[in-house]
């Protein structure tokens, strides 16, 4: 019996996915639950498991392919029939080429000189029938590379590199073009393995998602790569001119190991080379193919250090040597002006610019209104002083302030519903549960994970579902439905040392509450019998944005005043 495989479902808003690696191929045996395909989103990259056990009969939708969820991709035969299976495995094969390069090149419908020993390849490789042999694999069945749907809500992306130029060979899944967009900087993989034939889109531009970008393969290619070799040695002799010639937007470009290699990174690993100046030559990758990931660079640089400050770039010194001094502004003034060097012009990520939409767009969907009370947090800063270690230890977890203003939230969001509803066309939603978005900081941008049914979570519960969506917005292993469906969300400038801020709403939340720094401060206390003294309290200052279309300012006031008097009359067990 057929069991269908489908596109899952991965959030309640999710109506696609990209399908990136099959994990087995045609003909495989596969068991029930074991890992059989990848997919990614703009929110995370997950294995799929089996459906059912037996042998993956068809694969029906390719590596790299975005489809709606639902859509069958392939095809398990449960009786472990596998006739057909064969047929279509040369597809797949490139997976095994590092293990078996005999097998790989008969895959692309290439002749029998590719099984012959190394050193005959080196020697073939310098002749004509090396070059036929490229020119029969381009011109193979044409395979379209598209620029791929990183996320539901994604709709483009930019273009930034070509890992590699036309007429080079490509093996399937290798590395072949990397983009950016406002959640992730990504390098995308091969769609199928032959020469990169033709290139749609120059590295720089933004197109729509699923826009052809390039084609590996195809007629067109049959003598690309006699017309691209003889470009090469000016490239190499040339450097200045060829970056001279990269877009302005264009990332870092990949380095070289000391072999010619091209060393394997990241645009992010190669960001924090840069700004760290450090040579990733001797950074050791412990990824595929030795791939440098961010942990092995930040690993070096806890043991090595950030190397030494870079020279002047070339353009700049020679801008400061041909400018002429200015001369003092007033006669006698003794003043020294310096040269006037040039400012640096950085263009804006893809996810700054769509962070950037997102705030403005706030701004213009709500009437935004602040107030901001001061709370006295001595009484929790002492019990979390007294019972912090203990707590510690029985609960296998930190603790911090956050579930202290999170809890008391809570509970005046159940007391002032108002504040935790949100605005439609047409009416006001409000919402049964009580869905905390925690905005988190990560290295270049935001991100507000969603802590669900705050409301039946014990103090415990709180700071564990807290602490672990914040670890797992900075590893980036948040899944979808983790960043949606916030009801009221809590940001903590505090942790830098904000004194207070004032917050922009997270749509569509009615509100947000920011939460400053605790600092020590003098305060005028009134006794049982009115007597005033002066005394040294914790204090912290809480920020309320909230609607004006929904929240009045006085149901505003009203819920921070409960907040407060939580706080500041705290007696919950805290587990």
């Amino acid at each position: 019996m057929a069991t269908d495989v489908v596109m899952p479902q991965m959030g309640e808003s999710i109506v696609e996915g990209t399908l990136t690696k099959w994990l087995k191929k045609p003909g495989d045996k596969v068991t029930r639950d074991e890992p059989l395909f990848e997919i990614s989103t703009d929110k995370v990259d997950a294995e799929i498991p089996a459906p059912a056990s037996g042998v993956l009969k068809e694969v029906k939708v390719a590596e790299g392919t975005t489809v709606q969820v639902n859509t069958v991709v392939g095809v398990i035969d449960a009786e472990g029939s596998a006739a057909a299976a064969p047929a279509p495995a040369p597809a797949a094969a490139p997976a095994k080429a590092a293990k078996a390069p005999e097998q790989a090149k008969p895959a692309f419908g290439t002749s029998a000189p590719a099984a012959k020993p190394a050193a005959k390849e080196a020697a073939a490789a310098k002749s004509a029938p090396a070059a036929v042999a490229v020119a029969s694999e381009a011109a193979g069945p044409a395979t379209n590379v598209v620029m791929p749907q990183m996320g539901e809500s994604i709709v483009e992306g930019t273009l930034t590199k070509w890992l590699k130029q036309v007429g080079e060979k490509v093996t399937r899944d290798e590395p072949l073009f990397e983009i950016s967009t406002d959640k992730v900087d990504a390098e995308i993989p091969a769609p199928a393995s032959g020469v990169l034939t033709e290139i749609k889109v120059q590295a720089g531009t933004t197109v729509q998602v699923n826009t052809v970008v390039g084609v590996i393969g195809g007629a067109a290619g049959a003598t690309a790569p006699a017309a691209a070799k003889p470009a090469e040695p000016a490239k190499a002799a040339a450097p200045a001119a060829a970056k001279a010639a990269v877009p302005v937007a264009a990332p870092i470009a990949a380095p070289a190991a000391g072999n010619g290699q091209r060393i394997r990174s990241s645009p992010l690993v190669r960001r924090i080379a840069r700004d760290k100046n450090i040579d990733l030559s001797n950074v050791t990758g412990t990824g595929l193919s030795g791939r440098i990931s961010k942990h092995d660079i930040l690993n070096y640089i806890q043991t090595h250090g950030a190397g030494a400050a870079a020279p002047a770039r070339p353009a700049r010194a020679a801008a400061a040597a041909t400018v002429i001094p200015m001369q003092a502004p007033g006669a006698g003034s003794g003043i020294a002006v310096g040269p006037d060097l040039p400012d640096d012009v950085v263009p804006l990520t893809v996810m700054r610019k769509k962070i950037a939409e997102h705030m403005i767009a706030s701004r213009r969907t709500s009437a935004h209104v602040h107030c901001m009370f001061e709370v006295d947090m001595t009484r929790i800063v002492s019990l979390r002083a007294r019972l912090r270690k203990e707590w510690e230890a029985r609960n296998s977890a930190k603790l911090t302030f956050m579930p202290f203003f999170a809890r008391a939230a809570v509970l005046a969001l159940r007391q002032w519903p108002i504040v935790n509803a949100s605005m439609t066309e047409e009416a006001v939603r409000y919402h049964k549960h009580v869905n905390l978005g925690i905005a988190v900081a990560l290295e270049n941008g935001l991100i507000v994970p969603v802590v669900k049914h705050c409301e039946e979570r014990s103090f415990v519960g709180l700071q564990r579902g807290i602490t672990d969506v914040g670890e797992r917005a900075r590893s980036k292993k948040l899944k979808p439905e983790e960043v949606q469906g916030s009801t009221f969300t809590i940001t903590n400038p505090g942790q830098f040392g904000a004194v207070f801020g004032l917050p922009i709403i997270n749509q569509p939340n009615a509100a947000i509450m920011g939460v400053g720094g605790i600092t020590k401060t003098p305060l005028v206390l009134a006794d049982a019998e009115g007597n005033d003294t002066i005394a040294i309290r914790s204090v912290v200052h809480l920020t309320l944005g909230y609607d004006h279309r929904i929240i009045d300012g006085a149901v505003a006031d009203q819920f921070m005043a409960q907040v407060k008097k939580n706080l500041e009359n705290w007696e919950e067990d805290i587990g």
